[in-house]
């Protein structure tokens, strides 16, 4: 008797809602769904390195929430408190904020830190105008990332073999060449004035890779130069420090004097009106005709002048 009422207590039954339920319905009970959530509930995603700028863009857009609402849901990542982390969509909700908006139409995802880092950095890939240094943190971030996932295929990312190969997995992703993501990333260790430099193209984005591989001291003695003489390092100039750090031998003096040395493009250079000059050539005349026959001249102009001189 005893085995029988255990065996009857095993048995699940179904139950009324089971049996009339469709695989649709159980499909609709799982999908994600669009949810209002407070502003204030929203927190940003850690270290997100895309700038949110309060620019026309920017007004453009929160005058467009102002008219017709939120018309793209944002998605988030429930926290352990119960409130939730932007994972994209920072924009739309500093353009809700100054729209005067309360409350945003987010989709919730249960995401992990690396699912929700790949997402985060590739939805923001996709904007026109990026900076070199959101470019450099975010490529770092992602492929962080990625090189964490190890050998773990998911949907937010390709099967990754080993770190190695990250960086080219991340290059054919976003249309450049691994080597490229690796010169990226080493901006980061640009210190902020100096990569902000690179941002407002100050310093051209081949040299400060180069100025990347100088310690902290370097750099900031780097800097202090470069606002007090108003200039900044050539290419050559900036491999010539990166050696110069690696061999121990750079210093203030050292990079005062690369500094204010004087490039080959800075040399001044004269130019002539073509007006004041085309009506004494034949009009067959190349420009390198011209300019051999306006040396010539000078060149016995001057000859001429010394035999003067010497009397």
């Amino acid at each position: 008797m005893a085995a029988k009422d255990d065996m009857r207590a095993s048995i699940k039954l179904t139950t009324v809602a089971d049996l009339f339920s469709t695989e649709e319905s159980r499909a609709e009970q799982q999908r994600e769904k669009v949810m209002e959530i407070p502003l204030s509930e929203i927190s940003d995603f850690p270290g997100h390195p895309f700038k949110v700028k309060a620019d026309e863009e920017m007004l453009e857009m929160a005058e467009s929430i102002k008219q017709y609402g939120v018309l793209v849901p944002g998605l988030v990542r429930p926290k352990t408190d119960g409130s939730y982390e932007m994972v994209a969509g920072h924009r739309r909700k500093k353009a809700s904020e100054l729209a005067g908006r309360e409350m945003m139409p987010c989709i919730v995802r249960e995401l992990d830190d690396d699912q929700a880092t790949i997402i985060m950095v590739d939805s923001n890939l996709q904007r026109e105008n990026i900076s070199p240094s959101e470019k450099a943190y975010a490529y770092k971030m992602k492929m962080e990332a990625m090189n964490r996932q190890g050998q773990r295929t998911d949907l937010t990312s390709r099967q990754v073999v080993g770190k190695l190969e990250s960086a080219d997995v991340l290059g054919r992703e976003v249309g450049e060449s691994g080597r490229q993501i690796q010169r990226y990333i080493r901006l980061t260790e640009l210190t902020p004035y100096i990569l902000e430099m690179v941002d407002d193209k100050r310093i051209a984005f081949n040299p400060a890779v180069e100025l990347s591989y100088l310690d902290e001291e370097e750099q900031k003695a780097l800097y202090e130069t470069m606002q007090s003489e108003d200039c900044t390092p050539s290419l050559a100039q900036a491999q010539r420090m990166k050696k110069l750090s690696q061999d121990g031998r750079l210093n203030v003096d050292v990079i005062f004097s690369i500094l204010t040395e004087e490039k080959p493009n800075q040399k001044e250079k004269m130019t002539i009106q073509r007006e004041r000059i085309d009506r004494f050539f034949p009009r067959e005349f190349t420009e390198k005709q011209r300019e051999d026959l306006i040396v010539q001249l000078l060149e016995s102009w001057y000859k001429k002048r010394q035999r003067e001189q010497e009397r």
